[in-house]
């Protein structure tokens, strides 16, 4: 298969180490550096095995934590007689800072979005039926890029080893699970990825549907929520891409 995919959706290292110590509920003053670095190293590859755009950012990050890695392998002896500080410690700070500036900037769209309904008109207030509780609206989470590759190698990892293994005639293409996809949202309004998955039979097309996933999302046909942090991956029609018909009409005026 010969596809690379270019993404603007994609976060930096920093994103993807934060990632990956609250996915574990990890201690941030206290990261257990040899499991963090290998998973981080497992999504790496998973990165490009799907021939995705890695920039050198990522690789940078990966030689930093197999260093720090290396350093804490050290006696506690020799580790003290060469430095007083952890050597986690440079690495810990950057992401506190990191984290502080992203929910900043995350309050910060949290209040653009506010002020974009405050002139709108207000909804008609409609009498309460007895007996009947106001609809809540239900609160959701958008998923990371990083969300999508973990529900991605999980999905590989169910695959049993005769089918991983088996030689199957490439028959998907990207182009073609992008159609089967947006049809299938045509007549349900939401999608579990791992539905998705599940519905696979070799490891190539579970390639195929993850990246017509990610074409999608840059498309912004789509978009990637979940109930809560971690949870399983729901799949849903972009509204703010879908032209109403009177709006296609005057798009495309019928040919007199």
């Amino acid at each position: 298969m010969n596809y690379k995919i270019r993404l603007d959706m994609f976060e930096g290292p920093l994103d993807l180490l934060l990632y990956l110590v609250k996915k574990d509920h990890l201690n941030i003053y206290d990261i257990p550096i040899a499991k963090v670095t290998q998973q981080y190293l497992e999504y790496i590859n998973f990165m490009q095995l799907l021939d995705l755009n890695i920039v050198g950012e990522f690789l940078v990050m990966a030689a930093t934590l197999m260093q720090i890695k290396s350093k804490m392998l050290l006696p506690a002896e020799e580790l003290a007689a060469q430095e007083e500080e952890d050597p986690r410690a440079e690495l810990v700070k950057k992401l506190l800072e990191y984290e502080k500036f992203k929910q900043i900037a995350e309050n910060l769209k949290e209040r653009e979005t506010s002020q974009q309904e405050v002139f709108k008109r207000p909804k008609t207030d409609l009498p309460q039926m007895a007996g009947v509780e106001e609809d809540k609206e239900e609160v959701y989470f958008e998923a990371s890029i990083f969300d999508l590759i973990n529900a991605f190698s999980r999905a590989l990892k169910d695959v049993p080893r005769d089918v991983f293994y088996e030689v199957v005639k490439d028959q998907f293409t990207v182009e073609q699970k992008v159609h089967d996809i947006l049809h299938s949202l045509l007549i349900q309004s939401e999608i579990k990825l791992s539905q998705l998955f599940a519905k696979s039979k070799s490891k190539m097309e579970i390639i195929v549907i993850f990246l017509a996933i990610l074409e999608l999302a840059k498309m912004k046909e789509i978009v990637a929520r979940q109930g809560a942090e971690f949870e399983d991956i729901i799949i849903l029609r972009n509204k703010e891409n879908i032209i109403p018909y009177e709006r296609r009409d005057q798009a495309h005026p019928a040919e007199s």
